[in-house]
């Protein structure tokens, strides 16, 4: 099982299947993880593998490092089409995640104007309000469901704490449409138990999702990565085809439908 994590603050830039040409920004442990998912396809490894480090950036490192970083692209005329927060676990942990946003959109404004600023988030802590403020002022914020069924939330992303797709969904609904929805489909085994994410009827409580919160954008793809669980399968391209198309039967408001294989 190779993982990987990200040991600087400022990554990349990388190209993403979803986000072009990405500058990664990685407010966790540079040589752990902090996540309260734990998703058997995560990149970053099982939590309990990467808890030798729990040393958090301060806002100025990560201020002066995401400076020094576009300067130096701004020189290269290569600035990024985005900033993507992402890293080794959950950025909104970050206790000062609303001020490195803030921070931010003041350096995008004056370095790097035409440049998005993204966060991928498990949504778990929209009902902290300064993070929700905060994420209202990125250009893309990136919410993960993977499943509308919370027995295979359970087994597929393994939340640390409480947790409910209700309350999830209900918090999304916040975001007036003004968000993009996330889901990674699999299928596999894990803990001796079968899980499907793309089977029928979880196909169509993701679809009430979709519904109820009328996201702007939806993003579905599949696992393309090494992953800490072991006998996960991947989805064809056509069955992500075939999604996306229930997908655009219900949307009556017009939100792109991007897939990544």
């Amino acid at each position: 099982m190779a993982t990987l994590l990200f040991h600087n603050i400022i990554f990349g830039p990388v190209q993403s299947r979803r986000l072009g040409v990405s500058l990664g920004v990685n407010l966790l442990p540079a040589h752990g993880k902090w996540c309260n998912f734990d998703c058997i396809y995560c990149e970053c490894g099982w939590n309990a593998d990467h808890r030798n480090d729990r040393r958090l950036p301060t806002r100025e490192q990560v201020r002066e490092a995401l400076r020094e970083k576009l300067q130096s692209m701004q020189q290269s005329h290569a600035l990024p089409d985005a900033i993507t927060f992402s890293g080794n676990g959950e950025p909104t942990l970050h206790p000062q995640f609303a001020e490195i946003i803030d921070d931010t959109v003041a350096l995008r404004n004056e370095l790097a104007l035409h440049t998005k600023i993204c966060v991928l988030s498990n949504a778990t802590n929209l009902s902290d309000d300064r993070v929700f403020h905060a994420l209202q002022k990125t250009d893309k914020p990136i919410l993960k469901m993977d499943t509308a069924m919370e027995s295979s939330a359970r087994r597929i992303n393994q939340p640390q704490g409480n947790y409910s797709v209700t309350r999830v969904i209900e918090q999304m609904q916040r975001f007036d449409g003004k968000f993009t929805l996330q889901t990674l489909f699999l299928r596999g085994v894990h803990g001796g138990e079968k899980f499907d994410n793309s089977a029928p009827e979880e196909v169509e409580k993701w679809l009430e999702v979709i519904r109820l919160t009328r996201p702007r954008e939806i993003m579905l793809y599949t696992i393309n990565r090494d992953t800490p669980a072991q006998s996960l399968q991947k989805l064809a391209k056509e069955e992500l085809l075939a999604i996306a198309q229930q997908a655009a039967a219900v949307n009556t408001w017009g939100a792109s439908i991007q897939i990544a294989g």
